[in-house]
């Protein structure tokens, strides 16, 4: 009795905290992928992030235009340059250009929500050692398993456990000991 009320008072915490990484993913610029994501300490949200641009960094949108290097690539695709430069293409640069989702980082200026989440918190001082990170996507990249593991976050609550990004992903959960799982209340979907 005391576990399934246990189960059922974390699935209506998870339920929350899902609805809320979703209500946050809807401020990303993103033209690729809308991830939200928030740092919790005791049932309290005490970061939020999403995925974008840094701070007073140009949008993807705009950037096509005033990004010298990116244009030049735009080019050498073939794009027809237009009075303003390049056409908007409305998607992700490295989507336009070929690239598969995970490829062509290089051409990114976006930072990803859960990295966000910890620089924001560390920007209003607030410390996030000894919290969870809940997220609306699945494992975390490398790179933000990194920050997080050093951010002192010692769970990870994400929308799938089973999907990694790569090997080393799985190398740094397992490693550092931190604990992922899957939100509650999606387990039966």
């Amino acid at each position: 009795m005391k576990v399934e009320y246990y189960r059922e008072r974390v699935a209506r915490w998870d339920r929350r905290f899902y609805n809320t990484c979703v209500e946050i993913s809807r401020w990303s610029s993103c033209l690729s992928r809308q991830i939200g994501a928030i740092i919790v300490r005791d049932n309290t949200i005490v970061s939020t992030g999403y995925n974008g641009p840094p701070r007073g960094v140009t949008h993807c949108s705009n950037r096509i235009k005033n990004d010298p290097f990116l244009h030049k690539l735009f080019r050498e695709a073939g794009f027809i340059p237009v009075i303003s430069g390049i056409p908007d293409t409305g998607h992700c640069p490295r989507t336009a250009l070929g690239y598969k989702s995970g490829e062509g980082l290089h051409l990114c200026t976006a930072t990803h929500a859960e990295q966000n989440a910890i620089v924001n918190a560390a920007r209003l001082g607030i410390s996030t050692n000894g919290t969870e990170i809940y997220m609306n996507c699945g494992i975390p990249c490398k790179e933000c398993l990194k920050a997080i593991i050093n951010a002192g976050i010692h769970t990870v609550v994400c929308e799938n456990t089973t999907d990694w990004y790569d090997e080393m992903s799985k190398f740094l959960v397992v490693e550092s000991g931190i604990t992922t799982r899957r939100f509650y209340h999606l387990e039966g979907d």
